[in-house]
C-alpha cells in the first residue's frame, strides 16, 4: 500500500510544490490538503493519513496544536512531520511535546523530504537526539514552554493583550502606549485573529489563564 500523506500549509504554492514532489514517487499519495488549522482538524481524521506534514505557523492557529489534537483523537495516530521556515526552539519544544515524529526547515532538499516521509511512515523519527534530550531536561527542571499562540503575537500585540486583560478600553490603551485609538483597534483585531477569538473578552480570559499557569 502506498504511503498516504496529508498536507497543511497556508501557502497554496508551497502545498502544490510539496504535493507534486511527493506524487512523483510510486509509493506515496496525497490524500488531502488544506491551508487552515480548523480545516485540518476536520479533514485529517477522515483522511486517515499515514503521515501529516504540518506547517508550524498558520493564520488561525499552529501546526503543533493540530499535531497534538489529531494524535489524541485518532487510533492509530498519524506520524506528524512539522515543517517551518525558521528554526525556533520553542516550536521544536512544542512539537516534541505534542508527539511529532519529525521537524524540518522548508529549505530542506526535495529528496530529503521524500526520505523523511518514508522514515516516518516506517515508524522512524527525525528528531535530533540532542533536542529531545534538551526537552527532557527542561521538563525535569519544570520549565514550561511558552504557548505557541502567544509566541505568534508581536511584542506590541502582547503588551496590548495584557492591557485588554487588565480591563482597559482602546482609548485607555492608546493613552498608555502613546498610540492612536484606531491603531489600538487594529492591533486588537490582529491579535484576536491570531488567537482564534472573535471577542476581546475571550482574549482577556485567555491572557488571565496564561498568566496564572506560569
Amino acid at each position: 500500500m502506498p504511503i498516504s500523506v496529508f498536507l497543511l500549509d497556508d501557502h497554496e504554492i508551497v502545498r502544490r510544490g510539496i504535493a507534486q514532489l511527493l506524487e512523483t514517487e510510486d509509493d506515496i499519495r496525497i490524500v488531502g490538503e488544506t491551508g487552515t488549522a480548523a480545516q485540518a482538524l476536520a479533514r485529517i481524521p477522515a483522511a486517515r493519513p499515514d503521515v501529516a506534514i504540518l506547517d508550524v505557523r498558520l493564520p488561525d492557529g499552529d501546526g503543533v496544536t493540530v499535531c497534538r489534537d489529531v494524535r489524541s483523537a485518532m487510533e492509530p495516530p498519524p506520524a506528524c512531520l512539522m515543517l517551518t521556515s525558521h528554526s525556533d526552539d520553542e516550536a521544536l519544544f512544542g512539537a516534541i511535546m505534542a508527539g511529532a515524529s519529525g521537524y524540518l526547515l522548508k529549505q530542506v532538499a526535495g529528496i530529503d523530504l521524500i526520505g523523511a516521509v518514508r522514515t516516518l511512515a516506517a515508524g522512524g523519527s527525525l528528531l535530533d537526539p540532542e533536542a529531545t534530550a534538551l526537552v527532557l531536561e527542561r521538563l525535569r527542571a519544570g520549565d514550561k514552554p511558552e504557548d505557541p499562540l502567544y509566541e505568534a503575537l508581536s511584542p506590541q500585540e502582547r503588551r496590548i493583550l495584557g492591557l485588554v486583560a487588565d480591563g482597559l478600553t482602546n482609548r485607555q490603551i492608546g493613552a498608555e502606549l502613546f498610540l492612536a485609538e484606531k491603531a489600538v483597534k487594529n492591533y486588537v483585531s490582529s491579535l484576536l485573529h491570531k488567537l482564534g477569538y472573535s471577542r476581546r473578552t475571550e482574549a482577556a480570559v485567555y491572557e488571565t489563564q496564561r498568566r496564572s499557569a506560569r
